[in-house]
């Protein structure tokens, strides 16, 4: 388990302790960071991955604040999915892993039987993204880009694709809000959403066109730059976290190691 986990672990318990009610606005990261004895570096990936899970919300200039009463987090503790996904970050890879088996068939066969009116809607969740992402909903935008996935998969009309994609739509939206959420902590810039967005258009385009082999190519450039991005983003943040706990570190420590 990596530091950020433990630190998640130790922020609900302090959540819980602390008696906070549902719709209060936490601490700022600095006192919380200082209470847990943690870097901000840390903490604010803890914060990300209680967000994933819907315990906290944070609104940029305002604040981190919890979602729902310490009472009921038994219930949804229970959820298997949102323990792995709390327990095992690393996780989020096998779902890539997975996604990227299933809609490279997915958008294979919607590219070859999609109807207008699939092509309608297709075309339609991605505009909502598109509105989502500009108005800076990121929550919105990551659900109507699970929506997007999904509707691809119905494009298909295969009934079994698309029976196992709707059962995997919580997964999908988890890893999507998750992915989203790491990817812009660390590389917190326009471009990278706009990456995200043509790659998106071009899978529209593609299914529009009926183009089979491209959709396929599309989606899997698309799925792999996601991980790839994951991956570099998991390598900053761990830089990220060494730099920090070398900060805490009592200066005649550092200074003996000076020539």
């Amino acid at each position: 388990m990596r530091l950020s986990d433990h630190v998640a672990q130790q922020l609900l318990a302090l959540i819980q302790s602390s008696d906070f009610k549902a719709g209060q606005r936490l601490p700022a990261e600095r006192t919380l960071a200082a209470q847990l004895n943690v870097s901000r570096a840390s903490l604010r990936e803890a914060i990300q991955q209680l967000n994933t899970q819907g315990i906290l919300r944070s609104q940029v200039g305002s604040g981190t604040y919890l979602t729902s009463q310490t009472s009921q987090w038994t219930q949804r503790s229970v959820d298997p999915l949102a323990a792995l996904m709390l327990s095992d970050p690393q996780y989020r890879y096998d779902v890539l892993e997975a996604r990227i088996a299933l809609e490279s068939s997915t958008t294979w066969h919607a590219a070859l039987r999609a109807s207008p009116d699939d092509k309608d809607k297709i075309l339609q969740c991605f505009e909502q993204m598109i509105r989502y992402q500009q108005s800076g909903d990121t929550e919105q935008s990551a659900r109507a880009d699970a929506q997007f996935h999904l509707a691809v998969a119905e494009a298909s009309h295969n009934l079994v694709l698309v029976q196992v994609m709707r059962g995997l739509f919580d997964l999908v939206l988890s890893s999507v809000t998750q992915n989203r959420d790491i990817i812009m902590f660390v590389h917190d810039s326009p471009e990278t959403i706009t990456h995200l967005t043509a790659q998106h258009e071009a899978l529209v385009k593609a299914i529009i066109d009926g183009d089979a082999a491209r959709a396929r190519h599309v989606v899997n450039e698309h799925l792999g730059y996601v991980r790839n991005t994951l991956i570099q983003a998991d390598e900053d943040l761990a830089r990220r976290e060494r730099a920090a706990r070398l900060q805490t570190l009592p200066s005649t420590l550092t200074d003996s190691a000076l020539p």
